[in-house]
């Protein structure tokens, strides 16, 4: 009697299967179950982990552990394979074809990496979809004809590599792609500047509102990096406003300085290198002086997820409390802010630190609806009446 199923087209009276089964002992109501033994057992008989021989219908127990133990090994191993650059390049230049179908390994990659996502993105998915349109040169969101086109072999190898590099040396995606949204506008970045993520844009957004009451005319962006901050306020003014943007690094400043011409803002944002206030002018005043600087503490620092040690160290660690840059804005703002004027810097997770320095300053920290916190006000009052807190703390750094 001759058994089809798939692959398999099988004869009971076969002897390679050592079944012991004479067809004509078998009833018509048992085919379905024979069937299936059967063709488990000739199934098996070609895996690298072969059933142990059966007495009868039954196996022997201590045989069949050892054989589901090798099997589960071997499960085991094909689950938690990482597939390494040559693999990676070949699956996705020769097996894949569309977007959805690179975009649906990328997650698969990125997820049996286990990868941070936090420059841009939250999610694997929308991560690995800004990884391959940025290679298409095309702009967020995707829609459904996207995910259906199809890649050419150059853009699906070079989505390769940069899977490769996201995932074995966890460069973050824009440092990949050499672009990060803020404030609904496209930036330049590399590994000269952190990649733009500060919530500030909620507040440019809302032009400050209800925090000034008209519009600033002169705007101080203190540690600018690619500039994102600066240019998004000179776009939302609409060029009705000058704006420096300050920053120690020559090499960020050279990145703000790409975005800048991008957006033909030569005469509008200057990058001026600096470090924090000393190389301003004495006596240059400001309606709105915006920072973000250093915060990272060292306990933090430490324990963050590889992706963020891609970034510039200077751009991110500022002393034990992470305080150490945000102690001489406090002290030196208000002598570069008009008496109208607000210092709005953010301090993320080093909150909690700046309130244990400075319980006496009455901290505004902004709700912020669309997520991210530790972003304070002050307005200019506020820092000449709590100016010898800011000094004393001041001291104790230079000390």
């Amino acid at each position: 009697m001759a058994i089809k199923n798939n692959r398999y087209e099988l004869e009971l009276n076969d002897p390679s299967l050592e079944t012991h089964l004479d067809p004509a002992d078998i009833s018509e109501e048992d085919k379905e179950s024979v069937m299936d033994d059967v063709v488990h057992e000739a199934a098996v008989l070609t895996s690298p982990h072969r059933v142990p021989e059966r007495s009868g219908n039954l196996f022997d127990k201590s045989r069949e552990d050892e054989y589901i133990d090798g099997l589960l090994e071997g499960i085991d191993d094909d689950f938690y394979y990482i597939p390494g650059p040559g693999e990676i390049c070949s699956t996705i230049e020769d097996e894949l074809q569309t977007v959805q179908d690179v975009v649906r390994y990328l997650v698969t990659l990125f997820s049996m990496n286990g990868i941070y996502v936090g420059h841009g993105t939250d999610n694997y998915w929308d991560e690995a979809l800004e990884l391959v349109q940025a290679v298409m040169f095309l702009q967020p969101p995707c829609d459904d004809s996207t995910l259906n086109s199809r890649l050419s072999k150059r853009e699906r190898s070079l989505i390769a590599k940069m899977a490769y590099a996201r995932t074995a040396y966890r460069i973050p995606t824009p440092y990949l792609t050499h672009r990060a949204f803020f404030a609904g506008h496209q930036f330049y970045v590399d590994r000269r500047v952190i990649v733009p993520r500060s919530p500030i844009a909620e507040l440019i957004d809302n032009e400050f509102r209800p925090y000034l009451d008209k519009k600033p005319q002169r705007v101080l962006d203190m540690c600018t990096g690619s500039g994102c901050i600066a240019i998004a306020i000179a776009l939302k003014a609409e060029g009705e406003c000058e704006v420096d943007a300050v920053d120690l690094s020559a090499d960020a400043l050279e990145v703000a300085q790409r975005n800048i011409e991008t957006y033909e803002l030569e005469n509008i944002v200057i990058p001026i290198q600096s470090d924090l206030f000393d190389n301003l002018p004495a006596g240059d005043k400001y309606d709105l002086i915006v920072a973000n600087p250093p915060y990272v503490n060292a306990e933090d620092l430490e324990s963050m997820p590889e992706e963020y040690h891609r970034e510039p160290a200077l751009a991110l660690g500022s002393g034990d409390d992470g305080l150490n840059c945000v102690r001489r804005i406090l002290a030196q703002a208000r002598d570069f802010l008009n008496p109208d004027g607000i210092l709005v810097v953010e301090v993320g997770n080093s909150e909690d630190n700046l309130i244990d320095v400075y319980p006496n300053v009455p901290f505004h920290f902004i709700d912020l609806q669309r997520g991210g916190s530790g972003v304070f006000v002050l307005t200019y009052d506020q820092l000449e009446v709590c100016a010898p807190y800011f000094q004393e703390q001041l001291k104790k750094l230079t000390d």
